[in-house]
């Protein structure tokens, strides 16, 4: 099957929970999309080719414009597609601001119960990929901690279960209402991700009927219609293209960007991962995109959220 410029090709795998979110926005929005798998760790070279040396999982490619991290992912979907909408109420600040939480402090969570619940039974590459990622430089320390700590990580993430579970008492669907919104796949990523990797899970879930039920509703959602495709065609892909996104920064920019300020841009946390090197082509409040080129992948344009993420001059 051929693939072209305008079809979203998402780079993934199976057991990613961040992953999951998106494929959940993928059924939610009823989109087709072609399926890269990439390796659960690194050195991931025709990721990376692609997107300047950002590793995390997943990114969208849609031609030459390459989204890294679900926030840039969740709202290009809905500038391209905005029916059905991903925010179904009138609070779509709030649910942006909620998303924060979903994605850090309450993701970090279930990292860490389900990293500290495994111990000695993780892998040693993976224990040590993961943990520098989510835990730092002393991750091992972190992960003896967060074993040691089990009862209390798994007391801190009740409290926004049974909040959760309280919502949803009312017999809606989803949780803003009877249509399902980027919010649920937020929270549900977390969910899915505690009843799947950790063994305790599921009795820890069962304790809330309200919750569970809701669930069942967002996994009913399904993934869109997806096909596969070599991760090669889609650096051939980006390759053939070209970018097509807007090129400005809008006004009251904080960090001083123009078009062309050479940049590197990173996750704003303390993990060892690679920064990417480029050139402003558009920059606003949630939003900063950079020009790159390689012989790989040709001239692409490599988005990124302004949240959560550190831009250096």
């Amino acid at each position: 099957m051929s693939t072209d410029a305008s079809e979203i090709i998402l780079h993934n795998y199976p057991q990613s929970p961040v992953a999951e979110k998106i494929r959940v926005a993928f059924g939610i929005k009823g989109l087709a999309w072609r399926d890269v798998e990439i390796p659960r760790l690194p050195p991931k070279p025709l990721l990376t080719a692609l997107t300047g040396g950002y590793r995390r999982t997943p990114v969208m490619q849609i031609g030459a414009d390459i989204y890294c991290d679900s926030q840039c992912i969740i709202r290009e979907l809905e500038r391209r597609h905005p029916t059905p909408t991903f925010m179904p109420s009138n609070d779509t600040g709030l649910m942006w601001c909620l998303s924060r939480w979903t994605d850090g402090e309450l993701f970090s969570l279930g990292v860490k119960i389900v990293l500290g619940a495994a111990g000695d039974d993780l892998p040693k590459d993976f224990a040590e990929d993961r943990g520098r990622l989510y835990l730092g430089d002393d991750w091992a320390a972190g992960l003896k901690q967060a074993n040691a700590q089990l009862p209390h990580l798994v007391a801190q993430l009740r409290a926004p279960l049974i909040w959760l579970d309280n919502n949803l008492s009312d017999g809606r669907a989803f949780l803003t209402g009877s249509e399902a919104a980027a919010i649920d796949a937020q929270f549900y990523h977390v969910i899915w991700f505690i009843r799947g990797r950790w063994e305790g899970g599921p009795t820890l879930l069962s304790q809330f009927k309200h919750l569970e039920r809701w669930e069942k509703n967002v996994n009913a959602i399904g993934h869109g219609t997806v096909t596969s495709l070599a991760p090669e065609e889609a650096l051939a892909l980006a390759l053939n293209s070209q970018p097509n996104s807007a090129s400005t920064v809008m006004e009251n920019e904080p960090q001083g960007l123009t078009v062309g300020t050479a940049v590197s841009i990173g996750p704003d946390v303390e993990s060892g991962e690679q920064f990417v090197a480029g050139t402003v082509r558009y920059a606003d409040a949630e939003t900063v995109s950079i020009e790159r080129t390689s012989d790989e992948v040709g001239s692409v344009c490599v988005h990124f959220p302004r949240t959560g993420y550190r831009i250096e001059v």
